[in-house]
């Protein structure tokens, strides 16, 4: 008899039966076990979970996206025990909630370590897409996608890529990843890696990517950099388009580098070379050039004078009259103008050209063609409280003053004689070229009744037909001449109770005498009782004397007689 077989397990043999025992220990519902493929019978897998305890699960659930396991029978697989025996006296075991299981564990000590997961979009449903983390569905928002809206995920789908969680909730069942997390911090240190080996100032070449208003980004090999409008050309460049297209290949210098944000300005019309040197010598000031306008301001109209120089036409340099015009009517874009260079300015890069500079002077013309005393006629533009706007030859206006207007009557009260559209004859009294000026007179039309007053001084004794009768007077008009004037109240007669206007009617003649003639001043005065006075002085030298004893009726008397005679 051999004593081995009756001997006691030794320690090594202890451990091997336990592990045995425990392999063989009975499942727990709610747990992951292993089973054997026992059998396939068309879409389902007949499973050996042990015990003489078997399930089925479907074929289906070994396959899912970016896997496709084959399963042949003696495969061992774990499978999740939800019920250890149904009414059908089988187990029911799930090999998706297996796999699930599985991976719940994996993902939340990647959370928890904040590493990517890998993962399968596999499906779109509203507000983003679902994504398989082998055998556990997690939600894909749609602004997590990519670093820029995606119209077409079609291409993303069905291929194992990195993804980060951002949020876990076991009890809920949700899992919520990004993959924009992903590539903002992959591309983050593909830019600082770029941007550590770029220098300012370096030439380089890159693909024109997108285009905006302001400007265009290249892509320079995995980092963008901004090519502004304004460094696209030396001219001006109304849209970028004008310039570079989308997918075009661009060589660019790189003017600035911002370590910080990693952004990037970039630079075409620096690799050209810079027009504005010696830009004095090409375009001195006072010399004429053609240009083409390429755009209109409120303020003037930009013109360009070749590729990259360009001059401002002030708004006040564009016409000779037409001062409050917008310049967009009297130029357009595209046009081309023939200016005159008024100052260059190198440091600011500013050209001031003019336009009007290039046109004859209208006011010159004017006085060319209508030397002073010439009589012109034009329209009446405005009336205004110190005279009026006439519209002349060469679109320009000249001025009538009120003093202008007529030799006698104040020109407050003739301006009201005119109306807006009147067309009128004047004399040109004066054109200042400097200032814009053209002095004009209508009553200079008739001849002026002080230069031609003939035998009217002072001391005369005129004839004079009463035109109106007043309180305080009377207005005559000297006979033979165009001349006017005031008589006095205290000037109708010697004797003050002859001092009575109403003994006048108009259009009668009566005698006065010329006691003040002032040609510069353009004033005369007149007086009946110095005539009157004058005459009784004379008589008195004549037939008489005071000591005589004669009564002045006496001496009146036989001078009126002496004088009838010689009638």
């Amino acid at each position: 008899m051999s004593v081995s077989a009756h001997q006691a397990p030794s320690r090594e043999d202890f451990a091997a039966l336990l592990e045995e025992s425990f392999s063989h220990a009975e499942p727990v519902e709610g747990s992951v076990v292993k089973g054997r493929v026992v059998a396939i019978e068309k879409d389902v897998a007949v499973i050996d979970i042990g015990l003489k305890t078997e399930g089925r699960v479907a074929l289906k659930e070994f396959v899912g996206p970016g896997r496709d396991q084959s399963l042949d029978v003696g495969d061992e697989v774990e499978v999740y025990l939800e019920r250890i025996e149904n009414a059908l006296g089988e187990a029911v075991i799930s090999r998706d909630k297996a796999r699930r299981e599985e991976s719940w564990v994996k993902l939340e000590k990647a959370f928890e370590d904040n590493e990517k997961v890998t993962g399968i979009i596999f499906n779109q449903v509203k507000g983003g897409y679902t994504v398989d983390l082998d055998g556990a569905v997690a939600f894909l928002p749609r602004s997590q996608v990519d670093i820029r809206p995606v119209r077409d995920v079609t291409p993303l789908m069905g291929v194992p890529q990195p993804f980060q969680i951002l949020k876990m909730d076991r009890r809920r069942g949700n899992i919520v990843v990004s993959r924009r997390t992903v590539l903002e911090e992959t591309r983050a240190e593909a830019r600082s890696e770029l941007v550590a080996n770029l220098e300012e100032g370096q030439v380089v070449e890159g693909v024109v990517k997108n285009i905006t208003e302001y400007g265009a980004f290249v892509d320079l090999g995995g980092i963008d950099g901004l090519l502004h409008v304004t460094d696209m050309a030396w001219r001006r460049v109304n849209h970028p388009t004008d310039v570079v297209s989308i997918g075009q290949t661009v060589k660019v210098k790189i003017i600035k580098i911002n370590h910080e944000t990693h952004r990037i300005s970039l630079g075409i019309k620096q690799l050209l070379a810079d027009p504005w040197e010696g830009i004095a010598g090409r375009y001195p000031v006072n010399a004429r050039f053609k240009g083409r306008v390429t755009n209109i301001t409120d303020y003037g109209a930009f013109v360009e004078l070749e590729p990259g120089i360009e001059g401002l036409i002030h708004v006040s340099e564009m016409s000779w009259t037409k001062k409050n015009v917008h310049p967009g009517k009297i130029v357009s874009t595209s046009q081309e103008v023939e200016v005159q260079i008024l100052e260059v300015d190198p440091v600011k890069r500013r050209i001031s050209l003019g336009l009007k500079q290039t046109l004859q002077n209208p006011w010159d013309a004017f006085a060319e063609k209508f030397p002073i005393g010439s009589v012109v006629e034009g329209e009446v533009k405005n009336k205004t409280e110190f005279g009026l706007f006439i519209g002349l030859d060469g679109d320009v206006d000249g001025m009538v003053h009120l003093s202008d207007l007529d030799w006698n009557r104040p020109g407050e009260q003739v301006i009201e004689e005119f109306k807006k559209g009147d067309v009128v004859r004047a004399v040109v009294l004066d054109v200042d070229v400097e200032k814009e000026r053209i002095s004009l007179g209508i009553k200079q039309l008739e001849g002026d009744p002080f230069a031609d007053a003939g035998d009217v001084k002072k001391g005369a004794v005129v004839t004079c037909e009463v035109v109106e009768v007043k309180d305080s007077g009377i207005e005559v008009k000297i006979v033979d001449t165009d001349m006017t004037a005031f008589i006095r109240r205290a000037e109708l007669a010697r004797d003050r109770s002859e001092q009575r206007p109403e003994r006048f009617a108009p259009g009668e003649k009566v005698d006065a005498r010329v006691v003040q003639f002032d040609r510069k001043a353009r004033r005369i005065q007149l007086s009946i009782k110095a005539l009157e006075v004058a005459e009784e002085k004379e008589a008195i030298a004549q037939y008489g004397s005071t000591d005589s004893g004669a009564s002045l009726g006496d001496i009146l008397g036989a001078a009126l007689k002496r004088a009838n005679e010689k009638k």
